[in-house]
């Protein structure tokens, strides 16, 4: 709480005064502020993914024979993690659903999609870990996995973003506090 995510690292990699990053920042200020942590956005895409990823998780340990180690939330100093599971000493997976015409296009690339880059890279940055598999699935179709491994300009790269993200969180809630207390001065 309080700490950006390895979910959210493509938001704080986001260049200039983008809405997104902002509104990230300010929740985070928040959560930092009151102690509570702030609701989560949600959609039927978010549902439907929570929903089938019992399933999907099943069906990757099924294909690959991977034990797989559910844990929760990893921090490292002023970051954080929730790896959907580790697998052995030195790897992962994350865990997607993705529509059929989206997992058609993905299974067809046979590339890591890039929109998961960021949170992929910043969980083996937070884990420590040496490679993480991302399993994409929905019913009826092939699941799909693919393996990358540490690409460590990259994991530099998040590291100076979310150090500069936190930074400036500090400078936001800083302000935030000293303007609460001056109205109650």
């Amino acid at each position: 709480m309080g700490i950006p995510t390895a979910s959210q690292f493509a938001t704080v990699m986001a260049k200039g005064e983008g809405k997104t990053r902002r509104t990230y920042m300010m929740k985070l200020a928040g959560e930092i502020i009151t102690g509570e942590p702030m609701e989560s956005f949600s959609n039927e895409h978010t549902e439907r993914g929570h929903k089938m990823e019992g399933e999907a998780r099943d069906l990757y340990a099924f294909q690959t024979g991977a034990q797989l180690e559910r844990v929760g939330f990893i921090k490292s100093g002023r970051a954080g993690a929730s790896p959907d599971s580790l697998i052995g000493q030195d790897g992962g997976a994350e865990i997607k659903t993705k529509l059929p015409h989206l997992l058609a296009e993905l299974i067809l690339k046979d590339e890591f999609p890039p929109e998961h880059k960021a949170q992929v890279q910043g969980t083996l940055w937070i884990s420590k870990r040496q490679w993480w598999d991302i399993a994409v699935y929905y019913p009826g179709m092939p699941l799909f996995v693919k393996r990358t491994f540490r690409d460590e300009p990259y994991i530099q790269k998040i590291a100076t973003e979310v150090d500069k993200f936190n930074a400036e969180l500090v400078d936001v809630v800083t302000q935030i506090r000293r303007r609460g207390e001056a109205v109650a001065a």
